[in-house]
């Protein structure tokens, strides 16, 4: 009887340890699959900043330099009628020289003369505003952050004659940030913008003359 009641014992010990070191297996199981998705998202979340950091390098480096040369374009494409006025004028007063060259022939050159401030005049009224204008009157239109996308489809709006892509609109809002004319605010995944407080900008302005003094 003895010998049956200390085998009892020592199988309901067993039993009981193999129960424990199940539930602690168990858990540790749960507690490590835990970490392993948290480590998951962090790896997710991070492979998304690099595409997003990827993506504003190469606007960095490739969207920029079109700008001025549209500039140029439109104003030159603007100037370009001027010199028809100047050859009707002088035309005009080709024909009416013959009946003044006894009295006056000194006054007509001088009339055909007249209408070049005119022409210094309309490329200037014809500038367009750049982007950045845009961009920043924009930003201080709106009361809520705005994504580079959900600018650039704005814009794209408003001013249907320009091709306005996303990637420069980010690189601009960039610029602007780093000029602190604008503010980054990031969430989630997502990045977003809005203008630049007026203390911050007011801040900007003083610095300025104040570094030219020294």
């Amino acid at each position: 009887m003895s010998d049956n009641t200390s085998a009892t014992e020592l199988t309901s010990q067993y039993t009981a340890q193999v129960t424990a070191d199940l539930e602690r297996n168990a858990k540790e199981q749960e507690r490590v699959g835990a970490e392993i998705a948290a480590l998951q998202e962090q790896l997710a979340a991070l492979q998304r900043n690099h595409t997003v950091l990827v993506s504003i390098q190469q606007a960095i480096d490739s969207a920029p330099a079109p700008a001025p040369d549209t500039a140029t374009r439109s104003a030159d494409s603007v100037a370009v009628p001027a010199p028809r006025k100047k050859a009707a004028t002088s035309g005009t007063s080709k024909r009416a020289q013959p009946k003044k060259n006894a009295s006056k022939p000194t006054r007509p050159a001088a009339k055909a003369s007249s209408p070049k401030p005119a022409e210094k005049t309309e490329p200037a009224q014809s500038a367009q505003p750049t982007l950045v204008d845009l961009v920043r009157r924009h930003l201080t239109e709106q009361s809520e952050p705005r994504s580079a996308a959900e600018i650039a489809n704005a814009l794209g709006q408003a001013h249907s004659e320009r091709t306005i892509k996303t990637t420069v609109v980010r690189t601009t809002l960039e610029g602007l940030v780093a000029k602190t004319q604008a503010q980054r605010s990031k969430q989630g995944s997502s990045v977003f913008y809005t203008a630049a407080d007026a203390s911050t900008s007011d801040a900007q302005v003083e610095e300025q003359p104040a570094a030219a003094g020294a």
